[in-house]
């Protein structure tokens, strides 16, 4: 990893400090989420995966002090989340990271071995053009949809399974 300056740290921390936890709900207000929600929880009654969804409005200091990309909050979140804990091992982390504007998926490695990366980057390019128009919702329901697509396709729901990650996005 690329040792960011002084200056790059400064100005970065300068960015993150300009959004909060308001950002995040105003991006994806309550009655969003709640839509959302329910998305998820249709979602996973056709697939034994689990969708988590997660928009975080800044970094924590430690993340820009470090210097540490987006990539590994949302690594790190997939893992405080849950998601890596699946019984399947088919858990998917919707990241979304409103101050640097960045979209990451990560998912376990039992639907990894199904989906390319290229696939996940068509996926984000999708969302990303949503975003760009200030439509949140939508973005996070076309990923939510290609996620499903993906689950249902790999991992169809054989019987019933437990609902093992709650389905109720995480604004921070």
């Amino acid at each position: 990893m690329k040792q960011q300056t002084l200056i790059q740290t400064f100005k970065r921390l300068v960015k993150h400090s300009g959004y909060s936890a308001r950002d995040a709900k105003r991006a994806v207000p309550a009655s969003a989420q709640a839509r959302l929600q329910t998305k998820i929880h249709h979602s996973e009654l056709h697939h034994n995966g689990q969708i988590r969804l997660c928009v975080e409005a800044a970094l924590p200091l430690g993340h820009i002090w470090h210097g540490l990309p987006v990539r590994d909050r949302a690594i790190e979140l997939f893992k405080k989340l849950g998601v890596g804990n699946t019984e399947h091992h088919n858990g998917v982390l919707i990241y979304l990271q409103l101050a640097e504007r960045k979209i990451e998926l990560v998912a376990d490695h039992g639907l990894n071995l199904h989906a390319s990366s290229e696939v996940w980057m068509q996926t984000m390019i999708r969302m990303r053009a949503a975003f760009q128009t200030g439509h949140f919702e939508r973005g996070l329901n076309l990923a939510i949809d290609e996620v499903t697509d993906l689950l249902v396709q790999h991992f169809p729901e054989k019987s019933a399974h437990a609902n093992e990650l709650p389905d109720a996005p995480v604004v921070l």
